[in-house]
């Protein structure tokens, strides 16, 4: 089932502050509130269930970082983390992710704590809607990054 932009606008706000993250340094890294084991086992296991991913080691971030690819290159510019071609996102080892959203709902993600962007987001030669996915912290918030993520992989396979 597609994930419609209103879908991510209706998400419940993200409970508490924003994690502290390395803000515009690079590498873009949350510092804090990370992931239990069994919830980024899960969000791995619900990634590798998209029809057409596969996994590998991460082609644009740290070597721990597991990458969500597709097996097709020909696809939207603004779907992908560059320069990688096939590469929509990636898990860290924290459990929070880097990932392309649709531009629609960059705002409302934001806006409901869930995301931020990504330093190189701002350069003209990156796309705009590249995100850090804050680690989702409970089943209420697997439940959300799978949706996000959902949407992530319907702009990179449209």
């Amino acid at each position: 089932m597609a994930v419609e932009p209103s879908a991510l606008s209706a998400l419940p706000p993200r409970k508490g502050p924003r994690p502290a993250t390395t803000g515009r340094e690079i590498p873009h890294d949350q510092l804090e509130d990370f992931s239990p084991p069994e919830i980024r086992a899960e969000l791995i296991a619900r990634a590798q269930a998209l029809p057409g991913v596969f996994m590998t080691q991460s082609q644009v971030s740290e070597p721990s970082s597991l990458a969500l690819r597709l097996d097709k290159q020909d696809r939207d510019f603004d779907a992908f983390l560059h320069p990688s071609v096939d590469e929509f996102g990636h898990i860290h080892r924290s459990g929070f992710m880097h990932l392309t959203v649709p531009l629609e709902s960059l705002d409302a993600l934001t806006e409901l704590g869930w995301v931020e962007p990504h330093p190189i987001s701002r350069r003209p030669e990156f796309p705009s809607g590249i995100v850090m996915l804050y680690a989702p912290r409970d089943a209420d918030e697997l439940e959300v990054a799978t949706t996000v993520m959902k949407a992530s992989y319907e702009l990179a396979v449209r």
